[in-house]
């Protein structure tokens, strides 16, 4: 397979995953992995993820720019911020320290990316199941010690497989809000957890970084770009009619594909 097409490949799947609880990250060390694809010092892989917070920030321009400007005089805004502060603390806090045996150790391992599949897919299983009757339906009105125990649950997401955004849904669930308001909260946090771990990745890499493929980072870009657009804009309806068992049987069906490769591959 040509480079062209993994970028495609990649930027696509990158897109579609980054903000539905299934794990970006799974998926793309998964692809990377069957399709050979590895960019010096992981650039491809940690730059085309700013398209898909692009997204994010396109489809929540208005609210963000309320947001900014508001704060200084506004309780609600500023309370909000210091929600999503508090809930972005936890995992600054473990990334920064345990970097090193994340990105050695468990992002080298696809054996445990299939694994963080099938189980998280197993629990969202369990949840989506499980009768509720949420005391919270509006993301931007939590308790500032919801925000905090969310933060916690995100921390999972460490655990490449787990998805950053399945582990905050799920937290939410079990903690109390509905299904929208937790995908929703999950698509905000998204802005500050991976802008600063974009950031930090770049920084660390910075001496092994190679932008020479930049045609290659350009497509896989737009394709994430592109395709997390659409899946911001769908996946709140979506949720809201549906819940998460389609995501949940998919991560299963991914989870034991990948085992299955290994195994015929001998990378078991």
């Amino acid at each position: 397979m040509s480079d062209w097409l993994a970028a495609l490949i990649l930027g696509l799947v990158e897109g579609l995953t980054e903000f539905i609880p299934v794990s970006s990250t799974g998926h793309m060390l998964l692809l990377g992995h069957f399709l050979g694809f590895e960019s010096t010092g992981k650039t491809f892989e940690i730059v085309i993820q700013l398209g898909a917070l692009l997204a994010i920030i396109s489809v929540y321009f208005r609210k963000l720019w309320t947001l900014a400007t508001r704060w200084p005089f506004d309780a609600e805004a500023r309370r909000f911020l210091i929600g999503l502060g508090l809930a972005f603390m936890p995992a600054a806090v473990i990334g920064f320290f345990a970097y090193d045996f994340i990105k050695t150790v468990l992002f080298e391992t696809p054996l445990v990316i299939c694994v963080a599949l099938i189980v998280g897919g197993v629990i969202l299983l369990l949840l989506d199941r499980m009768p509720k009757r949420p005391r919270w339906i509006d993301a931007d009105a939590y308790p500032l010690r919801l925000y905090f125990l969310i933060g916690l649950f995100q921390c999972l997401a460490m655990i490449p497989g787990v998805s950053r955004s399945g582990a905050t849904i799920a937290g939410g669930l079990l903690l109390g809000t509905d299904k929208r308001s937790a995908a929703e909260f999950s698509f905000f946090l998204a802005l500050p957890t991976m802008g600063a771990a974009v950031a930090y990745d770049l920084f660390k890499n910075r001496d092994v970084l190679d932008f020479s493929d930049l045609g290659l980072i350009a497509v896989g870009f737009v394709a994430a770009f592109v395709t997390a657009l659409a899946v911001v804009r769908f996946l709140l309806e979506f949720v809201s009619r549906r819940g998460f068992a389609p995501f949940a049987w998919w991560r299963i069906a991914v989870g034991l594909i990948g085992i299955a490769g290994l195994a015929m591959t001998g990378g078991l």
